[in-house]
């Protein structure tokens, strides 16, 4: 092991200290030592309003990278999908780990839960699935669901909703997957850029031969590679992690990528979405690519109304 430890900071919720805890595993395997430093984000603190309301860019992540600034810690950990589609300037993203299963999922504590079945509510701290859900269940309601994992779910027991709708790779990291009543298909519930993956971030001045070890022990080459199209797609949408935008990147064995990207209105009822195809060298122009069709067929004006909608104007 190094003598140094490396200092990993992280949000302070089961789920993102599970994560993080898995990530100081594999570089304690490639001989780092490692010390885990939770702490408390704004989206963490804040939970009487909705993600959109309080404004989601880097309310998962902001404290964090306070840290890799000051040099209190060395990386931080976090869900891919919490991360803004652009870095600051004096940070970067040195890994992406192998993705879980990207889809969405329904959860409730009644067996027999039937998401077809009229006047169920569904508990969502997102834009995206509240969107897709008027769009493909419309019989269902929606309620808003903030709070970690354990905090949604003790809501859900507590009869606040029938079902909640959260991403597999959290549910199955906790060890809740006996609670999972459907798996919503891609083709339909297409994820949020980066789902499914943790993303690690740190400082461009931290030591080189340091971050070239961390590459080493945590980058998944091919999940990365779809996330730099996944991400590209994102950031040239403008959305932000609050707009109800998604893409979803898959490699084939030809070394070939597919990213499925669109936008869909709050009301569910305007839905864009295209399916393109290129080379894995040129992930992040398939999804610059991409992201301009969708903005080209309607979703400019959609965006515009759904940011007059909630005051951003």
């Amino acid at each position: 092991m190094s003598e140094t430890p490396i200092r990993l900071a992280t949000r302070a919720s089961r789920l993102a200290l599970w994560q993080t805890e898995h990530v100081a595993s594999l570089l304690n395997q490639a001989g780092l030592a490692t010390e885990i430093v939770p702490m408390q984000t704004t989206g963490d603190q804040v939970l009487d309003r909705s993600l959109a309301k309080i404004g989601a860019k880097g309310v998962f992540t902001e404290e964090l990278e306070e840290s890799l600034r000051r040099g209190d810690t060395h990386l931080a950990i976090h869900s891919a999908k919490d991360v803004q589609s652009t870095i600051p300037p004096d940070l970067e993203l040195l890994a992406f780990l192998e993705r879980e299963q990207v889809n969405d999922v329904v959860v409730s504590f009644q067996e027999k839960f039937d998401i077809t079945k009229p006047g169920i509510v569904l508990g969502t701290s997102s834009t995206r699935r509240r969107a897709l859900l008027r769009r493909f269940y419309p019989l269902a309601s929606t309620a808003e669901a903030r709070g970690n994992l354990q905090t949604r779910l003790r809501k859900l027991e507590e009869g606040q909703y029938d079902a909640l709708v959260l991403a597999y790779a959290g549910v199955h990291r906790m060890g809740y997957d006996d609670l999972i009543r459907h798996v919503l298909p891609t083709d339909q519930f297409v994820p949020p850029v980066g789902q499914g993956s943790i993303a690690v971030e740190s400082s461009r001045f931290l030591d080189n031969s340091l971050k070239e070890r961390v590459r080493q022990a945590l980058d998944h080459t091919a999940t990365h590679r779809c996330l730099l199209a996944e991400r590209a797609f994102l950031r040239t949408m403008e959305g932000g992690c609050s707009i109800p935008s998604f893409a979803l990147a898959t490699l084939s064995e030809a070394g070939d990528i597919t990213l499925h990207g669109g936008l869909i209105s709050l009301s569910g009822e305007e839905y864009i979405d295209f399916i393109q195809t290129a080379p894995s060298a040129q992930a992040e122009g398939l999804g610059m690519a991409v992201a301009e069709r969708v903005l080209g067929h309607g979703g400019t004006a959609i965006l515009a109304s759904i940011r007059e909608q909630r005051g951003d104007l």
